[in-house]
């Protein structure tokens, strides 16, 4: 069973992209123990649709993605307030929130579709090919969106 060029064999994959898919997950969700739960129905997903899949990464951060937005959608809530995301008592891992909170709430004042891609880019370091590839967009349309986010962030915070 091959994964890509880069990756011989699912643990290979794994080992190179786990903690950037769990991030991914997390970013999106607020929660570690859910993000973690999205990206196994991810790799389950891959597995069983292997011979299919062209490229690996990719596929998965786009499942990652998509099962992202399904959640996002059952809870009718896109924003994660720190005050109902359940932490254990781990310092780490109130920083991290405290980091994911503080990146969303500098991303919530862009249309939705450019802060995805900013994020995508600056936070999750996917390239503009891995971007269009997960988000079914022309490399185009991500580099455009990503630029006019960032000009919107720039303006923002440099004209307070």
């Amino acid at each position: 069973m091959m994964f890509g060029k880069q990756y011989g064999n699912i643990d290979e994959l794994m080992r190179a992209n786990l903690d950037a898919l769990v991030r991914f997950a997390r970013f999106r969700t607020g929660d570690r123990a859910e993000a973690e739960d999205i990206v196994y129905e991810a790799v389950l997903r891959l597995l069983e649709n292997h011979n299919k899949v062209r490229d690996a990464k990719c596929y998965l951060f786009r499942i990652v993605y998509n099962l992202c937005q399904n959640k996002f959608r059952e809870k009718r809530n896109p924003t994660v307030s720190l005050e109902l995301v359940d932490l254990p008592d781990v310092e780490e891992e109130k920083l991290d929130l405290e980091e994911i909170n503080r990146i969303n709430r500098l991303l919530d004042g862009l249309p939705p579709n450019e802060a995805e891609i900013v994020r995508m880019n600056v936070v999750d370091e996917l390239s503009f090919v891995e971007i269009s590839q997960i988000l079914n967009l022309p490399q185009s349309t991500a580099k455009s969106r990503f630029y006019s986010g960032m000009k919107k962030l720039r303006e923002e915070y440099f004209h307070q």
